[in-house]
């Protein structure tokens, strides 16, 4: 039986739909555990948040500031979430005075930073006097319950796809999510490992926000979270969701994941038209090219297929790119917020024909790999 939604209003102030607000899109986008009721942002008051992000209406209202929403909310929503995910982790002081507003009125605070509410003494208080709950989704596991690298990840024997980037922020986990829907409707069980805040708040059972782990334990983390879904679910395909990129000077992330899920294909997401890495102006970002050439390097697996980010493009442009990947690269490409997953379903039947065994035995849907 499903578990019901909690209902919760999302924290966003100036960066919805930028990329400092991608944890609040991707909740607006999907989201298993949370009935999103609205989004906090004064810069888009008035407007529909579906609109802002995707140019179709989803009926989820972007709010002035949290009073504003709770005059014309018909309820007061179950959770605040903070949904921004700045390279700077610390909360102004107005946002602690709108978490401190919301547990007045009763709503639990999730919280998605490097910095611990939970462990924050004003909030602790404010907490135990409103009862509400604080959860921390970054806060790593207890050390007794943390994982160091097995090889067990060896008896894993049904594929495991990565989904990685070029850069931060640049649709890894709308690709995921989108990707992991689309086979669970087409017939082929697929579950998706979580590696960030955003991934965990959207519903994901397995994984952990691995930016928040000791070094020593990241890769077994990973590796823990891929046989456990393996030996749970029976899954026919595991997902996992990349973080920042194998060649950003900024973060080991990347690499922690191929190493931990040892993937037996990469899906890899570009956004063509940013010039500079996200949050680092001075630093270009790498060709396409490149960044497959060092996955290689690294690990031993393939890129299977281009996702492309359509910022700042238009339709023709975000085709033209299409055409010239695929010209360029021989392999399939696609934006799956525009076209959806086909292309990157039929690149997996290509390369795991159990696949399409699978699609057949479980589907009414016919096989993608006979469709135009």
């Amino acid at each position: 039986m499903p578990i019901a939604k909690k209902t919760a209003l999302v924290y966003c102030e100036n960066q919805f739909g930028l990329m400092d607000g991608k944890t609040a899109a991707g909740l607006v986008r999907h989201s298993e555990t949370y009935n999103i009721l609205g989004v906090i942002d004064s810069s888009l008051a008035g407007k529909d948040a579906g609109e802002e992000l995707d140019n179709q209406k989803n009926y989820i209202p972007i709010f002035a500031n949290l009073q504003s929403a709770l005059d014309q909310l018909p309820d007061i929503p179950d959770c605040y979430i903070y949904g921004k995910a700045p390279l700077d982790a610390s909360i102004s002081i107005a946002e602690r005075s709108l978490i401190l507003e919301a547990m007045t009125n009763g709503m639990d605070i999730i919280n998605g930073l490097h910095e611990f509410f939970s462990e924050d003494p004003e909030f602790i208080e404010m907490a135990a006097r409103w009862g509400i709950e604080i959860k921390d989704i970054r806060k790593p596991p207890k050390l007794k319950d943390l994982h160091v690298f097995t090889g067990e990840i060896a008896k894993v024997n049904i594929p495991v796809v990565a989904i990685l980037g070029t850069d931060c922020a640049c649709g890894k986990m709308t690709t995921a999510v989108e990707l992991n829907k689309a086979l669970n409707n087409s017939g082929i069980k697929s579950v998706l490992v979580a590696t960030g805040q955003t991934g965990l708040m959207q519903g994901a059972t397995y994984g952990v926000s691995i930016d928040a782990l000791v070094s020593q334990f990241v890769i077994g983390e990973i590796e823990n979270a891929v046989v456990q879904a393996f030996q749970q679910e029976s899954p026919d395909i595991i997902l996992v969701e990349g973080q920042s990129s194998v060649s950003h000077p900024a973060f080991m992330s990347s690499v922690g994941i191929l190493k931990g899920c040892m993937p037996d294909g990469i899906i890899l997401q570009h956004p063509p038209s940013r010039k500079f890495r996200c949050d680092f102006p001075l630093l270009p970002m790498p060709s396409i090219v490149s960044e497959i050439l060092l996955i290689k390097a690294i690990a031993q697996t393939q890129v299977i297929a281009i996702a492309l980010s359509h910022e700042n493009l238009t339709e023709t442009e975000v085709q033209r790119t299409i055409k010239s990947y695929e010209d360029r690269l021989l392999l399939p490409t696609t934006d799956v917020l525009t076209y959806g997953c086909t292309k990157l379903i039929r690149a997996l039947y290509s390369l795991f024909p159990s696949l399409v065994q699978q699609n057949q035995r479980n589907s009414q849907i016919p096989p993608l790999l006979r469709t135009g």
